[in-house]
């Protein structure tokens, strides 16, 4: 059987959290689908990686199309400050992986494509948010990298219910699995 692991993306309390800098309105909601996924992983023993995003204090290193923003708002996801910190009932437990990317995606210059290759993984669980940006950004690449790539319909989320199933559709057309957190929840437990 192929080893499979858990991704969670940008659950931090900056995009998560209602009146947040970078609040994606559809983050809440799946939260609780992400929960049991990564209680059920945690369970079975899968490796787990909290994929998060850390910014300079002076936005340097700031996306281009995020960085006006990021001055207006007074800055965000600043590494050591509560905004940067995973949701409450995400947050990692000894053991689990953490990775920090800069960009879209989760394999974007960080270290994530070996951490997995080391883990003989070969089908990564992508959860979290936002589906047209880092989400879709993450699956694009793990294909590129000849991952097996399973999307949770409802453990991720965007900004609005249609650009949420647009982008999956697209997802869906190049091969992509997607099936519901329960679905996978209880594919977990049969394993279990």
């Amino acid at each position: 059987m192929e080893r499979t692991a858990l991704l969670i993306i940008d659950m931090q309390n900056d995009f998560c959290l209602p009146g947040a800098p970078f609040a994606v309105k559809g983050a809440r909601s799946v939260a609780p689908q992400i929960k049991k996924v990564l209680d059920a992983g945690r369970s079975c023993g899968l490796p787990i990686f909290h994929i998060i995003r850390h910014y300079r204090a002076d936005g340097s290193d700031v996306e281009t199309t995020r960085y006006q923003t990021f001055i207006e708002k007074g800055g965000a996801l600043i590494e050591g400050t509560a905004g940067a910190e995973i949701i409450a009932e995400l947050r990692p437990v000894k053991g689990e992986y953490i990775v920090i990317k800069q960009r879209w995606s989760a394999f974007f210059q960080t270290e994530l494509d070996i951490l997995l290759r080391r883990l003989k993984v070969s089908r990564i669980v992508v959860t979290g948010v936002q589906t047209p940006n880092c989400i879709r950004a993450t699956v694009w690449d793990a294909n590129s990298l000849g991952y097996q790539v399973t999307v949770l319909t409802d453990g991720t989320g965007a900004m609005s219910p249609a650009v949420h199933q647009a982008n999956l559709f697209d997802m869906q057309n190049i091969g992509i699995q997607l099936i519901t957190a329960g679905e996978f929840t209880t594919y977990l437990q049969r394993l279990a």
